[in-house]
């Protein structure tokens, strides 16, 4: 609204100047009336000629002649560039008019327009100028986030190593020690196992040294018939002790043979003891 009220005064100006000047060179530019009581000119008649500009007055040209100067001087046109002093006074009064309209009325409105513009540049330079920190901050925490989660993998994959060679450690001395829990209950198992077999078989060799005893001690038996007896028992251990070895182990086995024999050295010493005394017997009796 003020700055159409700005123009509607500028165009008016304008309208005014131009308006003033027309109506100075109206008055300059006029021919002289006619003299009263002459005759009109007859219709269809050319107008007259206009009127020859004025000389200087008698008195100027005596001035200039006096001067030095020509009388050319005297019937010198008016200077095209400088105008009449009527033109002068009306243009400075339209000029002075137009200046004050402006400075009241087009100058604050133009000024407010441009600091409104120069205000409305600056805002978009500091708006632009914050989105660019904001952007640069993003950035920022974004690189940084990217950072911290590159630290945060590298020392999960470190934690992650680390426990598997833990884990690894932990399984492997867990399979030592079940190993040799292992190895130790088989060892127990063996002894005991070879303790067993060793208790049967000096069990059985005393029942068998006990029934070869009864039999020696039952029958008389010459030299001959006691060494067939001690091979025979030493056969029957030595077939038992076989089958306790392969029971218990060979080393058992061999144990058990040399047990066997010297129980069957006992038991032949008895029965040769025997045989020798039931001939005794049989010589003392009567026939």
């Amino acid at each position: 609204m003020r700055t159409r009220r700005t123009g509607a005064a500028v165009a008016l100006v304008f309208v005014a100047l131009l308006a003033s000047t027309g109506v100075a060179s109206a008055v300059e530019g006029a021919p002289p009336p006619a003299p009263e009581g002459a005759p009109a000119p007859p219709p269809g008649a050319p107008p007259a000629p206009p009127p020859e500009a004025p000389e200087k007055s008698a008195e100027e040209c005596i001035h200039l002649l006096e001067e030095g100067g020509k009388i050319d001087d005297c019937q010198e046109a008016p200077n095209p560039i400088l105008p009449e002093l009527p033109e002068l006074i009306w243009g400075t009064i339209s000029f002075v008019l137009l200046l004050v309209l402006l400075s009241k009325l087009a100058f604050p409105a133009l000024k407010k327009s441009m600091q409104a513009r120069s205000d409305k540049i600056r805002d978009s330079l500091d708006e632009a100028e914050r989105a660019r920190s904001e952007a640069q901050g993003v950035l920022a925490a974004y690189q940084r986030q990217l950072d911290e989660a590159k630290a945060e993998s590298g020392r999960i994959l470190d934690e992650a190593r680390q426990s598997a060679d833990s884990v690894k450690a932990d399984l492997l001395a867990r399979a030592e020690a079940e190993a040799q829990e292992q190895r130790r209950r088989n060892a127990e198992q063996i002894a005991a196992e070879r303790d067993r077999v060793m208790s049967e078989l000096q069990s059985q060799v005393a029942v068998l040294a006990i029934e070869m005893a009864e039999r020696v001690v039952e029958s008389s038996l010459d030299r001959d018939a006691n060494m067939r007896l001690i091979e025979n028992y030493i056969n029957t251990v030595g077939n038992g002790s076989g089958n306790g070895s392969r029971a218990g182990g060979a080393d058992d086995a061999d144990g058990t043979d040399d047990d066997a024999g010297d129980e069957a050295d006992e038991a032949a010493g008895a029965g040769a003891g025997a045989g020798a005394q039931r001939p005794g017997e049989g010589a003392g009796s009567p026939a």
